[in-house]
């Protein structure tokens, strides 16, 4: 522990807290449950469907005040709004992507860990901690706390996605007083008092909300539970009149510019960076394993060679069977190859891309793919990375029918797309698994999440650059947690004989 020069003071803080700290005995559990029974009980705060609070929020830097309103529903649906001398501020989770407005940046979608946090926020903000459990989020005791000079106990809250809220809980009461909620680079800190029951509920009256350098003092009116509320209140604002390009038709543009892409990938290789993560019981992501593949692609189907693990470049001996798996692949891709083409009388060229086999397998699977079994909501215009997109919520289509194991996994899936206005490419996708997918022996548990954002290279084609993923999956009747990181980089062009395909708006 590294002791500053106020010594003194430090020491004795410490050692009060400790003592406060040991004399009750604490652990996460124990914090958790005394919290539970102290707000109205388990059972209680389970049986919340919905909440929503009104009231007015005063600024204390100068006085100013206005309206103020929360509310949450549906296991992730949560928005938060206020309005402060005319300078309006709203954010939410709508199932599907977070976003911000505000008088002054104007309406923007969340990317990165603002989305994550802000989903990882609207999670709690319905469930608290009570399904920690099954959304493999880990509850770690963070130590003693001292919360308007009163003792408290913090306990840290881990989610799958490595969003960190730090909850404090009274030591002689056990109710909640005080959060730390991240918001990307920025903390949020809120203290709760003034506790009334509602509903045989014990809610806060009094908020304290420090963010962005300000402070505030919200103060709730009104507070109600399990009280309907429509769908369409977490709605993504509407604020632009600019048109939005007709939807089927910049789908369509959307994949026959993915099959362009595919052609053009045919002429680049590159790498692939997997790092494997865990999340330890002690709340902190940790980089299991690594390793390093360079891809390149054969006539639409992947040749992949390893290059590192952990690291390290591969032992000679290593090299040499990766040297022998790549021209065994080689020979089974012209095998199928030659079978398919017997197969349909050498009618069909071999497609190089999108379209793939039939059965999904082997073949790449495109973000044109995950789209097809897909509806595109709430289209507004932005800027991403310096450029200007198309943003889209997105949910499952219940008139599409699958054919492929690809297509039925994505077929449940909601999320945001990101598509660049110039060259009608997807630049980002956000997706996040809605049910259960899979069968008996292997199961995708419902949840599942996954994120992929491209690069412009040469000025003519984006292509991956990072992808998260972090699903649960059971197999038979074990569970295996899959948190890894994909990085891909090094994108050399090379020339071959397929002569260049232009990849944009088609031409009028």
């Amino acid at each position: 522990m590294n002791i500053s020069f106020r010594f003194a003071f430090l020491l004795s803080a410490a050692l009060i807290a400790a003592f406060a700290f040991s004399a009750s005995a604490q652990s996460a559990s124990k914090v958790i449950g005394r919290a539970n029974k102290a707000m109205g009980g388990e059972k209680a705060l389970k049986a919340v469907s919905t909440w929503r609070q009104t009231g007015s929020i005063t600024r204390l830097s100068d006085g100013a005040s206005g309206r103020y309103e929360a509310q949450a529903s549906g296991g992730n649906l949560f928005g938060v709004s206020y309005e402060i001398a005319g300078f309006e501020y709203e954010t939410g989770y709508n199932g599907k992507s977070g976003w911000a407005r505000d008088s002054r940046s104007g309406l923007r979608t969340l990317t990165g860990d603002a989305a994550r946090d802000m989903q990882a926020e609207a999670q709690y903000r319905n469930t608290r901690w009570l399904r920690a459990k099954g959304e493999k989020a880990k509850l770690t005791l963070a130590g003693p706390a001292f919360v308007r000079g009163r003792a408290a106990t913090a306990v840290l809250m881990t989610t799958a996605k490595s969003s960190r809220l730090r909850l404090f809980f009274d030591n002689e009461t056990g109710l909640l007083v005080r959060e730390e909620i991240p918001r990307g680079g920025e903390m949020r800190v809120f203290e709760y008092e003034g506790y009334r029951a509602v509903n045989g509920i014990q809610t806060p009256l009094l908020i304290d909300l420090e963010e962005a350098g300000e402070k505030y003092r919200i103060t709730v009116d009104e507070a109600a539970y399990n009280r309907p509320i429509a769908r369409s209140a977490y709605d993504f604002p509407v604020v632009s009149n600019e048109p939005i390009p007709d939807i089927p038709s910049l789908l369509n543009e959307i994949r026959a510019n993915a099959d362009r892409v595919d052609e053009m990938l045919e002429n680049y290789s590159f790498t692939e960076k997997r790092i494997e993560r865990d999340l330890k019981s002690n709340g902190e992501l940790v980089e299991k394993s690594s390793e390093t593949r360079s891809l390149t692609f054969y006539k639409g189907f992947r040749i992949t060679r390893t290059i590192e693990k952990n690291g390290r470049p591969l032992s000679p001996s290593d090299q040499a069977k990766e040297d022998r798996d790549v021209q065994k692949q080689i020979a089974e891709i012209e095998k199928k190859i030659a079978e398919r083409q017997r197969r349909q009388d050498n009618t069909r060229q071999v497609s190089s891309g999108a379209a793939g086999q039939p059965s999904g397998e082997g073949q790449r699977f495109t973000i044109a793919e995950a789209l097809k079994g897909s509806l595109l909501l709430n289209p507004r215009r932005e800027r991403f990375r310096g450029r200007e997109v198309i943003v889209f919520d997105y949910e499952p289509n219940p008139a599409f029918k699958p054919q492929t194991r690809n297509e039925r996994l994505f077929a449940l899936c909601t999320g945001a797309v990101w598509v660049d206005a110039a060259t009608r490419q997807v630049v980002r996708l956000d997706a996040v698994l809605t049910k259960g997918a899979g069968n008996f022996i292997a199961k995708a548990q419902r949840g599942a999440s996954f994120t992929l954002e491209n690069e412009i290279v040469n000025d003519e084609i984006w292509l991956p650059a990072r992808a998260d993923i972090n699903l649960s999956v059971r197999i038979l009747f074990a569970g295996i947690n899959i948190n890894n990181l994909v990085l891909y980089s090094d994108y050399r062009r090379f020339e071959t004989e397929v002569e260049d395909a232009k990849v944009g708006k088609p031409d009028q």
